[in-house]
């Protein structure tokens, strides 16, 4: 299964144009939404920027970032679904999502402590009760697991969440994607679990993810 991944738009419409064109270009079964879809926006401007993927009619799973309105969680039309808090299971993989981003000094719309951040992910297991199975789980997280190459900022601080590195530890998903922190684009690993921060969209960063018998990641970027 192919799926295009990408966070950290930042309400940057040109981003969105160009990341549904790739859609289609690439042929993805799905599209992947990592949070920070508006700018300190509207549920209103989420939901329209997020119609120009949805125009692509490739299911599209997403999770609010620290940046969007807390009302995004309810945010769900024709093939786009929220998945903060909730697993959904398609083409036999398991998706699952939490969106905000622990607390930061700046006060933004979405932030959670970590008891709550922890709470999220075990309702996305709750949700599916015992259908997981053997099941690959693939993580959208917005905020990077803490102490990563991933969560480090331009002042080298460690600013990911405890409670999603924590989750990866327990649950070993086969994939988690995470932004948040822009500067820290990249790759890591946790045990057997691989981690990668997109980077920011609004930049043009953007992943083509193949998932067969084995997950495979190209981080590229897209002329905006």
């Amino acid at each position: 299964m192919k799926m295009l991944a990408g966070t950290d738009f930042h309400g940057f419409r040109p981003a969105f144009e160009a990341f549904a064109l790739e859609a289609k270009k690439q042929k993805a079964d799905v599209i992947l939404i990592g949070g920070d879809i508006t700018n300190f926006g509207t549920m209103e401007q989420a939901r329209n920027l997020l119609s120009i993927l949805a125009e692509t009619k490739i299911p599209l799973f997403f999770v609010p970032g620290n940046c969007d309105p807390p009302s995004l969680v309810n945010l769900n039309f024709n093939n786009v679904k929220c998945i903060h808090g909730e697993g959904v299971i398609y083409n036999d993989l398991v998706f699952m999502g939490v969106g905000g981003s622990s607390i930061t000094p700046f006060n933004t719309p979405f932030e959670m402590s970590e008891e709550k951040i922890a709470e999220i992910l075990q309702s996305c297991l709750k949700s599916l009760s015992d259908k997981i199975g053997e099941r690959k789980i693939i993580l959208i997280s917005h905020p990077p697991p803490k102490n990563t190459k991933l969560d480090r900022t331009v002042l080298g601080i460690h600013a990911g969440s405890v409670s999603v590195r924590r989750f990866i530890e327990e649950h070993s998903p086969l994939l988690t994607l995470c932004g948040h922190i822009h500067e820290a684009k990249g790759r890591d690993q946790i045990g057997r679990t691989l981690i990668i921060n997109l980077g920011s969209a609004k930049w043009g960063n953007y992943a083509v993810v193949n998932v067969e018998k084995k997950v495979n990641v190209k981080l590229q970027t897209l002329k905006i």
